[in-house]
């Protein structure tokens, strides 16, 4: 299927979180053949509600990092990881209000807000940060007084 079909489809089925700060940037190369949906979500949105691929393209998604939190800005990259999930747990549990609201689901839970924030899946999320902790790929959390 041409491209512009699938950009199309997909802003068909997913058009209607633009009001909740999606913005369908279009299709991207990152490289030998690899080609994506490049998306822009703002930190605060349900991740649950975009696939990891459509039509057999991978979704990327992006936030600047001055449309972050300050909890996830000027992070040392050397001793931090900043998609740590401890960090996505400080942060649901500090401004669970504040996402509730964001995210127009007054009843929503912990788990669902984490889930929303952390990609998608925050269960598998925090499996992988686990794995690269051990293996050395990401330094190891460490609670800040700042976090």
């Amino acid at each position: 299927m041409v491209h512009d079909q699938i950009l199309l489809e997909f802003k068909k089925q997913y058009g209607y979180l633009s009001k909740y700060g999606l913005q369908i940037i279009g299709i991207g190369n990152l490289g030998n053949e690899h080609n994506v949906i490049a998306i822009s979500t703002p930190f605060i949105f349900d991740h649950t509600k975009i696939p990891e691929s459509f039509m057999g393209l991978d979704i990327r998604d992006g936030t600047s990092e001055d449309n972050m939190p300050l909890e996830f800005q000027n992070i040392n990259k050397e001793t931090e990881y900043i998609w740590a999930y401890q960090r996505f747990e400080d942060y649901v549990d500090n401004h669970t209000n504040l996402i509730r609201g964001a995210l127009d689901n007054p009843i929503m839970t912990r788990e669902e807000m984490l889930d929303a924030l952390c990609f998608g899946d925050f269960n598998k999320h925090k499996a992988m940060c686990i794995k690269w902790e051990n293996d050395g790929t990401i330094p190891k959390w460490t609670k800040k007084g700042s976090h």
